[in-house]
């Protein structure tokens, strides 16, 4: 019987050989590490570069009439944001008080009672489509079915938006965050004759309610920047009104209508709302990451 090639071969071809491919193989990993460097820097300068624009350019509109006096007429000096930033907490706020229970509501069911059922599936589908759909999709639904039905913008229409854009964030996130509890604290409930309804609130969402409220905090952020929703929706107002069956002032509309303006006023008050808007994002960010790291 013949032996296998390999054993009439010269050990030192063999060694030879090895050393070609551990060769090959680092210049390819040094190649691919390179692009990869190379990638994570032209990222980082741009974001970089932002940040600092921003910075350099909202910090000198900060002032204290900022935050106490509302938008200011075209190409007049002094007014503020005080109207556009209550608008947008209103909006978040109640935006968020409507989606969040709809959102984990949804993510129990579907990690906890549907799983593989049709419906389960059919909803995952569903939410997977709203999770890539571009917001100005959803801001030109919500205005197809209450702005032309109500026939005028309004602050609950802009909420109803926003909650649209929120709910598969957060339904993703709770259903992920359930499905990594192990299987084997839901046994153990069980056994001791516990029901489903109090093993679910007692043991899979207090084990991630970490994870949860991250998601919960990343899916505000999310929506806390959006423009093209509201344009649609809840448009804008250049006075304070706390009346959300009328238009409602919000810092990403009147960003985006005094940045297209010629007036060096607005334009100095656009940039200092883009501050306030990338702080608290950023704010919401480091929040969530802190939260879910002690958890």
């Amino acid at each position: 019987m013949s032996r296998p090639a390999t054993f009439n071969q010269d050990p030192k071809r063999l060694q030879a050989t090895r050393q070609k491919l551990q060769s090959r193989r680092r210049g390819t990993n040094a190649v691919a590490l390179t692009l990869s460097l190379a990638a994570m820097a032209f990222g980082l300068i741009w974001l970089v570069w932002i940040l600092f624009t921003t910075l350099k350019l909202g910090i000198g509109g900060l002032s204290v009439d900022l935050f106490t006096q509302s938008t200011p007429p075209p190409n007049t000096d002094g007014g503020g944001l005080a109207n556009a930033i209550v608008g947008s907490l209103m909006l978040v706020v109640l935006a968020t008080f409507v989606g969040t229970p709809l959102g984990i509501l949804a993510g129990v069911y579907l990690a906890e009672y549907g799983q593989k059922r049709w419906l389960a599936n059919v909803t995952r589908f569903i939410n997977d489509i709203l999770l890539s759909a571009p917001s100005i999709v959803v801001g030109l639904f919500v205005y197809a079915l209450v702005v032309a039905k109500m026939g005028r913008f309004s602050g609950w229409a802009g909420v109803i938006a926003l909650a649209l854009l929120q709910i598969p964030i957060v339904i993703r996130t709770t259903e992920n965050m359930l499905k990594l509890v192990p299987n084997a604290l839901r046994e153990a409930a069980f056994a001791l004759g516990t029901p489903k309804w109090k093993m679910v609130m007692s043991i899979t969402l207090k084990a991630s309610i970490g994870g949860i409220v991250t998601g919960v905090l990343l899916a505000v952020a999310r929506i806390a920047g959006e423009t093209a929703p509201l344009l649609f929706t809840a448009l804008s107002n250049q006075f304070f009104s706390w009346d959300m069956n009328q238009p409602v002032a919000n810092l990403p509309v009147t960003i985006y209508k005094f940045a297209m303006s010629p007036f060096p006023q607005w334009q100095s008050l656009a940039w200092a709302g883009v501050f306030l808007i990338t702080l608290g994002v950023l704010g919401l960010n480091i929040l969530a990451r802190a939260i879910f790291s002690k958890k």
